[in-house]
């Protein structure tokens, strides 16, 4: 199973976006506290609509208490970044990966740099800073399911 995790996410219709993705493909999503609004924000709830209720979600305290838990369960972390040098592209995702979303105003600090397995980046043309965090996500989690063949099975 691939799941995702939101570090301190600040734009609740981003969360909410991101819940949506995860329910539809059947992806867990972690949310690394301290947020920039109530997860019950109805910005989020908008965006997320009622796929909020269907979505797998877990929060975590803050970093370390998340860093534990998944650390516990022998979880890969693979972080995207626009610092990172390896595109996404040309990494080889396996069931069980977690892929890391940094805050949408400042991405994810240096000491979780570090503790990530991996730091990934989405190729864009040249001259272009940044994609919206739930855009990144809705990327990577496809070809994480991709490249494992863990997408949900088809409905009619």
């Amino acid at each position: 199973m691939i799941e995702c995790a939101l570090f301190q996410p600040d734009i609740p219709q981003n969360t909410g976006a991101i819940l949506r993705l995860g329910a539809c493909l059947a992806v867990p999503v972690h949310v690394i506290r301290p947020t920039g609004f109530i997860l019950s924000d109805q910005k989020m709830r908008r965006a997320g609509m009622d796929y909020i209720a269907m979505a797998a979600l877990r929060q975590h305290d803050d970093w370390n208490a998340f860093d534990e838990w998944r650390r516990a369960h022998g979880r890969r972390l693979v972080a995207l970044s626009t610092k990172a040098e390896q595109p996404l592209h040309d990494f080889a995702f396996r069931d069980g990966d977690i892929i890391l979303m940094g805050r949408e105003s400042a991405g994810l600090p240096d000491d979780v740099h570090a503790a990530c397995d991996a730091r990934l980046r989405i190729p864009m043309q040249s001259g272009a800073r940044s994609l919206n965090v739930a855009i990144s996500a809705g990327i990577a989690l496809a070809e994480a399911l991709r490249q494992t063949g863990l997408w949900p099975a088809a409905t009619p």
